[in-house]
């Protein structure tokens, strides 16, 4: 089987879903592995060191595809600017497409795959199980991402983090609130209080308490009896009543922060609003806040996708794709969880989809001409 990996068209993406040390483990599990020409420069890696790896690099887009049984990629499929042509126009009847296609979000793009033809299985759907844990993508993502947006935003604030005594008087160190604690809110908190910052962490999900303490964060809690957290470990839409609550016990404690870090996200929805303009303006002239969430609608009301502004003197960092701002590290972790994925199901260098195995359930989307993942279909109705 020909495993092929295109070039990232999406504005901003430098990641690559294959790197040169994953090629090589592909080609000794029997699969051929090729790849368009520059496809992982922007993420460090050169033609010559797929080469060296047993890789064969394709220079024309259309061979590559139409030759492909199994294509991987980071972004769903686009246009694509150089060739005219949809990206799913250019992959063959039958072909596996292995990509983030939040197909939640995106579902009328799921219904083209299916139309087309093309299997496609969504990283951003496998299960979050004890066997699937080496396969999750977005756990490594986020990782990436926790870590780069206290990067962003310890660059951005005029203090600095930690507490330091000095002759010419003590400097107070910097206070982080962190929204959500997931994994990378919690790989933001981890990184702020290495650097030296007094970190504190809100989330719906009051089991993730324990995980915050043992960081050495403070956890603001909402107290609630609602059931925070599904079956698959991933927040759930909050109630307006709880949002309410939430607001008010927070509002203090942003107002309060020098840098405000927003990482929730609710599959399939719009992510919430939990940064207020009036909480911003309420902030400390000078604090930054930083909305992972910006891509799905923003957790900051006055976010702005895709850019860095400046409102009632506070900077608010909007930007959508922070793996991509750490391409090196990133395509390697991505890289691997494909690869852990592929060889899970392949037996002497063919991969197939055994449908009745959960973690196929979970992150297969459409399958022989139809869409099959029940929570697209109920969307696509």
């Amino acid at each position: 089987m020909i495993i092929a990996i295109p070039k990232e068209i999406l504005a901003g993406e430098n990641r690559v879903a294959c790197v040169p040390d994953v090629a090589s483990k592909y080609i000794k599990a029997g699969f051929e592995v090729h790849i368009e020409n520059n496809a992982g420069l922007n993420a460090g890696f050169e033609n010559a060191d797929y080469e060296k790896e047993g890789a064969k690099i394709v220079d024309n887009l259309n061979d590559l595809y139409s030759n492909a049984d199994i294509v991987l990629k980071v972004q769903r499929p686009l246009d694509h600017p150089d060739v005219g042509k949809h990206e799913l126009d250019l992959m063959k009847k039958d072909s596996i497409l292995i990509t983030f296609l939040y197909p939640l979000h995106h579902f009328e793009l799921a219904k083209k795959c299916a139309e087309k033809g093309i299997n496609v299985i969504s990283m951003d759907m496998i299960p979050r199980t004890t066997i699937a844990q080496k396969m999750d993508a977005l756990s490594s993502q986020a990782n990436i991402s926790g870590y780069k947006s206290v990067v962003m935003t310890a660059d951005v604030l005029g203090k600095i983090f930690p507490l330091m005594m000095t002759a010419a008087g003590t400097i107070s160190p910097a206070k982080v609130v962190i929204m959500g604690a997931g994994v990378a809110g919690l790989q933001a908190l981890g990184t702020a209080k290495r650097l030296g910052a007094v970190v504190e962490v809100s989330d719906i999900r009051p089991a993730v308490k324990e995980e915050v303490q043992s960081l050495g964060g403070k956890f603001i809690e909402v107290q609630t009896d609602e059931n925070m957290q599904d079956e698959g470990g991933y927040a759930k839409e909050a109630s307006e009543e709880f949002l309410k609550k939430q607001k008010e016990l927070i509002f203090k404690h942003i107002t309060q922060a020098d840098i405000v870090i927003t990482t929730a996200l609710v599959p399939g929805k719009k992510a919430p609003i939990l940064v207020t303009e009036e909480m911003v303006k309420n902030m400390r002239p000078g604090s930054v806040v930083l909305d992972m969430a910006v891509e799905f609608g923003g957790n900051c009301e006055i976010s702005e996708n895709g850019k860095t502004v400046k409102k009632h003197n506070v900077t608010i960092i909007g930007e959508p794709n922070l793996p991509s701002l750490v391409p090196t590290h990133s395509s390697e972790m991505y890289s691997k969880n494909i690869l852990n994925f592929i060889t899970h199901f392949t037996k002497d260098g063919n991969f197939s989809l055994n449908l009745e195995d959960e973690i196929i359930k979970g992150a297969l989307i459409t399958h022989n001409g139809e869409v099959v993942n029940l929570r697209v279909k109920e969307l696509i109705k």
